[in-house]
């Protein structure tokens, strides 16, 4: 006679078991549903109108100013209709830039030594301020954190006024260096001198390089760091063949972030330099001011914008080919 070997019943840990691993096919499911191809876009429409709104449209009203005209009192009058556009004011001021009158020549050539020379040294101090918070602050980060954000409660008009009177002749600067005999007679550093507005330039955008460069190394996993030495590797190398290729995008979107408003700036050289110092920005201030200058400021604003597309450009290819490869 043969016997039947039957199955044993499932116990309530089995059913438990059961009833999860169903759940979970059911969430899965309910996850991979196919929604309409406006459902997720409709969440950026609010976004998308309100930048149309404050930046397509007075973008288009600069393009009005640059190619419309002046009324008697040297009032810019936007022409908005594209077909009377004028681009006579537009190519005499591109001739001041290029041209046998190039008298705004300077002033480009300093802004593009000017910008480079300050980003990167904002870079190498802002990487090593960063590095220092992400990895070897302990628990002093969030004073670290605190004192980092600090500049910005105070207005940066009143930091820079502040800084007029460190280097005034008579200034505290001036005594330090006279007493420790470095120079002979005080310098006076509001002259015009390139150092002083290049400085004043990484004091002012310094904050803005070291924060995105905070954020994404305090986010590497130290376990990468670990693996490095446990290779082999020196504290350096572990440093340039890990650290510093993992920050790669921070290092740009830093870059980008400083670098950018650099190129518009006229009130720091204003308050820490003279016109021997003056760049792209300061072409800009001094047309707005000037008795029908609108049409050349809006000129000058369009050739800044096709100046700093091309890193704009560069960071978002960069961007998207970072996020394809991870």
């Amino acid at each position: 006679m043969r016997s039947e070997v039957t199955a044993p019943a499932p116990g309530r840990g089995d059913q438990r078991v059961t009833r999860k691993r169903a759940r979970a096919v059911t969430d899965g499911a309910r996850s991979r549903a196919l929604y309409p191809r406006w459902y997720w876009p409709s969440f950026a429409a609010p976004a998308t109108v309100w930048l149309a709104v404050l930046f397509v449209l007075p973008f288009f009203v600069v393009f009005a100013v640059a190619f419309g005209t002046t009324d008697l009192f040297g009032n810019p009058l936007p022409v908005y209709q594209p077909w009377y556009w004028s681009t006579s004011t537009f190519t005499g001021t591109l001739q001041r830039f290029f041209g046998a009158d190039a008298f705004y020549r300077p002033a480009l050539v300093r802004t593009l030594v000017f910008v480079p020379v300050a980003s990167l040294l904002c870079l190498v101090f802002g990487y090593a301020i960063a590095y220092y918070v992400a990895r070897h602050s302990g628990r002093r980060k969030g004073l670290f954190l605190v004192l980092l954000i600090s500049p910005f409660w105070i207005s940066y008009l009143m930091r820079v006024y502040a800084w007029q009177g460190l280097l005034q002749p008579d200034g505290l600067i001036n005594k330090v260096l006279v007493a420790v005999h470095l120079v002979g007679t005080p310098i006076n550093w509001l002259e015009g001198k390139p150092l002083t507005v290049i400085l004043g330039l990484v004091y002012g955008y310094i904050p803005y390089m070291i924060l995105p460069l905070f954020g994404f190394l305090d986010r590497i996993d130290p376990n990468l760091l670990e693996a490095g030495r446990d290779l082999g590797a020196s504290p350096a190398k572990t440093f340039l063949r890990v650290t510093l290729p993992l920050s790669r995008q921070a290092i740009l979107a830093g870059m980008i972030i400083v670098a950018l408003p650099m190129f518009g700036d006229y009130y720091t050289n204003d308050l820490l330099g003279s016109t021997r110092t003056a760049m792209f920005g300061n072409l800009i201030d001094t047309a707005v001011e000037s008795p029908g200058g609108g049409p050349q400021a809006g000129s000058l604003v369009l050739m800044l914008m096709v100046l700093l597309i091309v890193p704009l450009l560069y960071y978002l290819h960069s961007t998207r080919k970072a996020q394809e490869v991870g």
